[in-house]
């Protein structure tokens, strides 16, 4: 008895079910949702900004481990700029600051010192080990794929526009230059979802390739939920 082959969706169905899958993203993550309600402590936050510094550190350097598979240099010149963003250029100021730097006056804006954070010494072995993972799925598998992977920036917007929203009005203590991070993603972010969408939406067209897509999109999801998990115990009261 022959099985009919599954029809692959459309591409407005197909990044429909891409977009679908932020039901998944640390958003409602438990410690996220508590965090931007005004629940944390001074030292839970401190906890927070300094484990996710390593995920920072980690973001150039899967950008370079996938841009050195894209065999295309009109691809790379797009993915180039990712990496600029969060190593920054020029002399780390204003604009040419770049995440990481960013990240930096963060931690700082939170009592961290800039040798305690980059001293990665807070980060704990989950954290750790879900990052690894990362940047070897992105060194490893197909740079299409890797490029996949990182959709969950479709989600990112709303996440930092809440904690812009929330985070002066119940930790007025951080002064709000310590903020600057989460305004620069969000337009970085809807940027960087176009290109990867235009990439995932041209390569993915076979119902079994979509279903893949999905599977990364979650794998990804997985790792965000799972780097929480880890702060949330590391930093329980």
């Amino acid at each position: 008895m022959n099985l009919a082959t599954p029809e692959a969706w459309s591409a407005v169905q197909f990044e429909a079910q891409l977009r679908a899958q932020g039901a998944g993203y640390h958003i409602h993550h438990p410690f996220n949702v508590r965090l931007n309600a005004g629940h944390c402590r001074p030292e839970e936050i401190r906890c927070w900004v300094a484990n996710r510094f390593y995920y920072q550190l980690c973001i150039p350097r899967k950008d370079a481990a996938i841009m050195a598979n894209m065999p295309d240099r009109e691809d790379r010149r797009l993915w180039v700029q990712r990496i600029l963003d969060h190593d920054g250029s020029g002399d780390y100021s204003g604009s040419e600051a770049g995440g990481i730097e960013a990240w930096t006056r963060l931690a700082e804006a939170v009592g961290l010192s800039r040798q305690e954070l980059q001293s990665l010494r807070h980060v704990v072995p989950g954290v750790r080990f879900a990052c690894d993972a990362y940047l070897n799925f992105a060194r490893q598998a197909p740079w299409q794929e890797a490029v996949c992977s990182s959709l969950t920036e479709m989600f990112a917007p709303q996440i930092h526009k809440d904690r812009l929203a929330s985070w002066p009005l119940h930790y007025p203590w951080i002064e709000a230059e310590g903020l600057q991070y989460f305004r620069s993603r969000i337009p970085l972010a809807s940027r960087d979802v176009e290109h990867g969408l235009r990439v995932t939406l041209t390569h993915f067209t076979t119902a079994a390739q979509q279903q893949r897509a999905l599977e990364i999109l979650r794998f990804k999801l997985d790792i965000l939920w799972s780097m929480l998990d880890a702060i949330e115990k590391a930093c329980r009261p």
